[in-house]
């Protein structure tokens, strides 16, 4: 893994021992999209070894959509539509991930074909188990909106399972100073509607989530999506099934 833990990896600049340890690996995964264009520039340079290196971008393996701006949201005037890349906040995008995974380890360990066959298979059932989680709470659900006085990198899981969201800034703007308006406009969102939690990303700074949850009542709650682990939750192991099993609970509190 490149990126240390608890690091922002919007702003991660590879050093030179990353670009040695990309050039000497055999199979190179990352997310694709605007946010990788360090990736693409160290890729261009050491084409001359692709020959013996498999690389896989997670936004080339699933059906990959564009970020969008939903009302109250602030965007720039001078950017322009990007791609989402945080594919695998949808169970079956991870699942369609980790089977691209799976085949070039085959590819490139054909000896142990059959025992990353056996894993991915138990762990597809585990994702399945996780899809089922998430649409038991949104089909028993009240409401089916959600707030983020944060920005929104969960296009694909709301996209899944029919959420209709609210948020300052779309995927992973690099704003993170709302203005007045927005800020008043996710408040009074949360007031009409009575929602009940307004949520943040990890590893952010939660100001806005925190003005908004002092205006209204609701309750604060993280929704992670998998871009990184605090470092003390890295020592802890948790995994992505850890994580979004979290995020099912949290979820759950919001729409129910």
């Amino acid at each position: 893994m490149l990126l240390p833990p608890g690091s922002e990896s919007h702003s991660f600049e590879p050093t030179p021992q990353n670009i040695i340890a990309i050039k000497n690996s055999n199979l190179f995964i990352y997310p694709g999209g605007e946010n990788s264009d360090w990736v693409e520039r160290i890729l261009d340079s050491i084409s001359n070894v692709f020959e013996s290196m498999i690389v896989l971008n997670m936004l080339d393996l699933v059906d990959a959509v564009e970020e969008e701006i939903v009302e109250g949201m602030e965007k720039e005037e001078e950017e322009e539509q990007a791609y989402d890349e945080h594919v695998w906040t949808s169970p079956q995008n991870a699942k369609a991930i980790v089977a691209a995974i799976t085949e070039a380890l085959c590819e490139l360990d054909s000896a142990n074909a059959e025992f990353f066959r056996q894993n991915a298979s138990a762990y597809f059932t585990q994702l399945d188990e996780l899809d089922a989680s998430f649409k038991a709470v949104v089909d028993g659900a009240k409401r089916k909106t959600i707030i983020f006085g944060d920005r929104f990198p969960f296009r694909y899981l709301a996209d899944a399972y029919g959420l209709q969201y609210f948020a300052a800034f779309p995927g992973c703007s690099t704003d993170t100073e709302p203005s007045a308006a927005t800020v008043a406009f996710l408040i009074n969102k949360v007031r009409s509607e009575k929602l009940p939690v307004v949520f943040h990303i990890e590893l952010s700074n939660e100001r806005m989530a925190d003005t908004i949850s002092e205006a209204t009542g609701a309750k604060k709650l993280l929704l992670h999506s998998c871009h990184n682990l605090t470092k003390n939750d890295f020592e802890k192991s948790l995994t992505y099934l850890d994580v979004q099993k979290a995020n099912v609970v949290n979820l759950k509190e919001a729409l129910w």
